[in-house]
């Protein structure tokens, strides 16, 4: 796997409170979530910070419907501060980033947000695969498809010693929500193929990428590891989060703890790497165009842009 050419990544904006899941939007503008600050907004060209929706807890993946209104991962919330990352040992990183459970949580869901900025819950619960409602544990990511519905992953919690088990969800703007991958580990980030006749689930603790086959919207009828991305950086540690495909099908993973964005073929073959400063590279989209890759980097609370991504990634243009 090549490791491009440093190139030069923009500052776009600055003072963002753990930024996650942007959007670009025609307009040049770039809507995201604050997860540490409980809120929505958008990101204008120039760098000014426009408050769309307070949904208070933890905001994560967001999703934009057809219609404008946006379908938001709500997993509760949590206390943020600066700890030692990933484990407390001596050489372990000192990040902005969770450090425990919120002082005031708020439960799990599915939250929609209407173009007025009015917040609405959407889904607790959904349906498990062995039947009956289960309640949403900490959604973490979601894309929509064509159809208008949308993938979420649902990444779970660790408590002491146990860890709970999760999967990929599929719902609908009605509220329906089912279990349609179960188990998988800490799942994260969640994109669909150009086709849509497949969707991409990136498992953080694992650093794996999952592809899953699609007879339909959310049916599931085959699945393989696609890919694992690579650990590095100066404790030689990896996590795969937000999930990015290109028209031509290529898939961009936000790599943490080695910092940056990693490229994958359809295929499964690792092709190429943009370092980036901050080990919590969560999350990245592409402009309208594809000229222009927007990157959130959550513990140093930025969002950055790469004009020259192809190049950076050393992948023919």
């Amino acid at each position: 796997m090549a490791v491009g050419p440093v190139s030069e990544v923009r500052s776009v904006a600055e003072g963002l409170a753990f930024p996650e899941s942007p959007i670009a939007c025609p307009d040049g503008s770039v809507v995201l979530s604050e997860m540490a600050a409980g809120r929505i907004s958008r990101v204008r060209p120039d760098g000014t910070v426009e408050p769309i929706a307070d949904t208070g807890g933890g905001p994560n993946g967001v999703g934009l419907l057809a219609d404008g209104r946006l379908v938001v991962c709500q997993n509760g919330g949590s206390t943020f501060g600066v700890g030692s990352w990933p484990y407390d040992f001596d050489g372990a990183v000192q990040l902005f980033r969770p450090l425990g459970a919120a002082e005031k949580p708020v439960a799990p869901q599915l939250q929609l947000v209407d173009v007025d900025g009015s917040v609405h819950t959407l889904a607790v619960d959904f349906e498990a695969r062995n039947g009956g409602a289960m309640p949403l544990v900490r959604p973490s990511d979601l894309c929509v498809d064509a159809e208008g519905g949308f993938y979420v992953t649902d990444g779970g919690t660790t408590q002491g010693r146990s860890r709970t088990m999760t999967g990929l969800l599929y719902g609908t703007p009605d509220g329906r929500l089912e279990e349609i991958v179960y188990p998988l580990e800490m799942p994260n980030g969640v994109a669909l193929s150009p086709a849509g006749d497949r969707v991409y689930v990136a498992e953080t603790r694992t650093r794996r990428v999952w592809e899953f086959t699609l007879s339909g919207p959310g049916r599931v009828v085959g699945g393989r590891g696609l890919a694992t991305v690579p650990s590095g950086g100066p404790l030689n540690i990896g996590g795969a989060d937000g999930l990015c495909v290109v028209s031509d099908g290529t898939i961009l993973v936000a790599t943490l703890g080695v910092g940056g964005v990693t490229a994958v073929s359809p295929s499964g073959q690792l092709l190429g790497a943009l370092p980036l400063d901050d080990p919590m590279t969560t999350n990245m989209t592409l402009s309208d165009d594809e000229a222009t890759l927007y990157v959130t980097l959550a513990s140093s609370g930025r969002l950055v842009a790469v004009d020259d991504w192809r190049f950076a990634l050393d992948m023919p243009p």
